[in-house]
C-alpha cells in the first residue's frame, strides 16, 4: 500500500508490506484402533487442548469421522500434524 501525503510542506510517501497467511485447519479423522482415551491425551499433549476440548473433539471425530482440531497457518499446523500421525492417528491439512 502506498499512501501520499497531502500536506504542501512535506511530500511522504510510505511504503507498507501486508503479508497474507492462508487460516488452515488441522483435521483429525476417525479410526477403528485408537482409544479415546489415547486420541484425549495426543489433543492435550500435541495441541495444547484442554481436557474438555479434547474430549470434544473425540466424540465428534467418533461421531462424525472428523473433527477440525486446530487452525492456524501451515507452518504452525505441520509440526501438530507430523506428531498426530508420528502416534498412528490420522490428520491432514486442509
Amino acid at each position: 500500500m502506498i499512501t501520499f501525503s497531502n500536506s504542501p510542506e512535506q511530500d511522504e510517501v510510505i511504503i507498507s508490506e501486508e503479508s497474507v497467511v492462508r487460516e488452515r485447519d488441522l483435521v483429525l479423522y476417525n479410526d477403528d484402533f485408537n482409544t479415546f482415551d489415547f486420541v484425549i491425551e495426543s489433543l492435550i499433549e500435541i495441541c495444547n487442548h484442554d481436557p474438555v476440548q479434547a474430549e470434544q473433539c473425540t466424540f465428534i471425530v467418533h461421531y462424525r469421522g472428523r473433527c477440525s482440531v486446530k487452525s492456524g497457518s501451515y507452518s504452525k499446523l505441520n509440526p501438530m500434524r507430523v506428531a498426530l500421525c508420528d502416534r498412528g492417528l490420522s490428520a491432514v491439512i486442509e
